[in-house]
């Protein structure tokens, strides 16, 4: 016999805890609770090691040697070679490319060709000029042989109306024609010079199908290819190209530099300059300042200063956009201030203060030393040390400012 579904009553009993259960889970939630604040302490205690145990990064630079005696260094500065003739050809039309006869690194001299760009339509329009031209003087040709019988009409006419067999009508009819050729004459001459200058124009837009280099130099840029449109504005998109070559003389590099205006000053046109380019740093390079660009810049507080190159025709590893640093003489005939010489020359960013007094850091088996140091004469990006630093030494010049003696640091490659 089946049983009543309503008859199965569910045992709630067994849903019941324990006493000895409830006491054992709430002991264990204590401990979870304590433990957390000891996991928290412990993880921050790792990350201070950790972080401790972390070596600083630093850039470090030698201490430069001071020349004894002789002309003082008045000022340093940095800059590049910039070339005082440099172009960007274009063509003065519109117009596909169909020839180039260069390479970057040619050599060329004044006047060489350079490209060339489709010339057949403007050669088309010249010859249409030129047909109008040879028509309007064959015009001039035929209307000069029927003046001439015209004017034999004339005579004829002036003699029988003189001599009363003609009437003053025909003689009037034979001078108007004669007149009315000579006019027709003088039209096709105009028309024969209008077809001249239509020539000219014509021939003019040939030959500006041709570029040609407006100076002797050397090619660093090619920027057109056979089949690229090329426009002296910019037109077309990105699909028009401005330029077809930079041509750069490289007889008139030189160097310009951004001196402080704190500095300025100290230089003036005529004074010696060595320079020191950062791709030679064992080639010093005699030079002259050649002018100081009569305007400041706001944004930098920096002077442009163009220096020229002495026998630059010595040095022909000077690229145009090179970097250089450069050191402004002082005159021949002056020395150092009396009192303690400067030991050596280091970077201003190695030099620190406090409280008054100028310390630097050295580097010596990856820890960093304090050193006292007493500062002279200030030269623009460099600055003399009359004690406490030698030359060669290696010394801090960017890092975090929680530096201590003695501290471990890591030498940024």
């Amino acid at each position: 016999m089946a049983t009543p579904l309503n008859s199965a009553k569910p045992d709630l009993g067994s849903l019941r805890i324990h006493d000895g259960q409830r006491a054992k889970s709430g002991l264990g939630r204590r401990v979870m609770y304590a433990a957390i604040p000891v996991l928290i302490f412990a993880g921050i205690v790792a990350a201070a090691y950790a972080f401790r145990s972390q070596k600083p990064v630093v850039d470090v630079a030698a201490a430069v040697k001071a020349d004894p005696g002789g002309r003082q260094t008045l000022l340093n500065a940095s800059g590049y070679v910039t070339p005082r003739r440099r172009a960007t050809i274009a063509a003065k039309i519109t117009g596909r490319v169909t020839g180039v006869f260069f390479d970057e690194g040619t050599r060329v001299a004044e006047g060489q060709l350079l490209a060339t760009l489709d010339d057949s339509d403007v050669k088309r329009a010249l010859e249409s000029a030129k047909a109008d031209r040879n028509s309007a003087q064959a015009a001039i040709a035929d209307f000069e042989v029927q003046l001439k019988n015209a004017q034999i009409e004339l005579r004829r006419a002036d003699q029988l109306q003189r001599a009363g067999v003609q009437s003053q009508e025909t003689l009037d009819n034979a001078t108007m024609s004669a007149d009315s050729l000579r006019a027709k004459i003088a039209l096709a001459k105009q028309q024969v010079l209008g077809s001249e200058a239509r020539i000219g124009e014509a021939q003019q837009a040939v030959d500006n199908c041709t570029i040609r280099a407006p100076f002797a130099g050397i090619v660093v840029s090619k920027d057109a290819q056979v089949g690229e449109m090329v426009s002296p504005i910019s037109a077309g998109g990105g699909f028009t190209r401005t330029g077809i070559a930079t041509i750069v003389d490289m007889h008139s590099n030189e160097f310009e530099v951004d001196v402080n205006e704190s500095y300025i000053a100290r230089v003036e046109p005529g004074q010696d300059v060595t320079a020191i380019l950062d791709a030679y740093p064992d080639r010093p390079i005699p030079s002259k300042v050649r002018t100081v660009i009569p305007t400041a810049d706001r944004q930098k507080a920096t002077v442009k200063v163009r220096i020229s190159i002495i026998n630059l025709d010595k040095y022909n590893f000077i690229l145009p956009d090179m970097g250089v640093k450069v050191s402004f003489e002082g005159p021949k005939e002056v020395t150092p201030a009396n009192g303690p010489e400067a030991k050596a020359y280091v970077p201003k960013g190695a030099v620190r203060t406090d409280a008054g007094n100028s310390y630097v850091f050295l580097v010596r088996d990856g820890k960093v030393e304090r050193r006292a140091v007493s500062v002279g004469i200030d030269r623009g990006t460099d600055v003399a040390i009359l004690a406490g630093v030698s030359p060669g030494d290696s010394l801090v010049v960017k890092g975090p400012e929680s530096l201590r003696d003695g501290d471990k640091v890591e030498i940024r490659q």
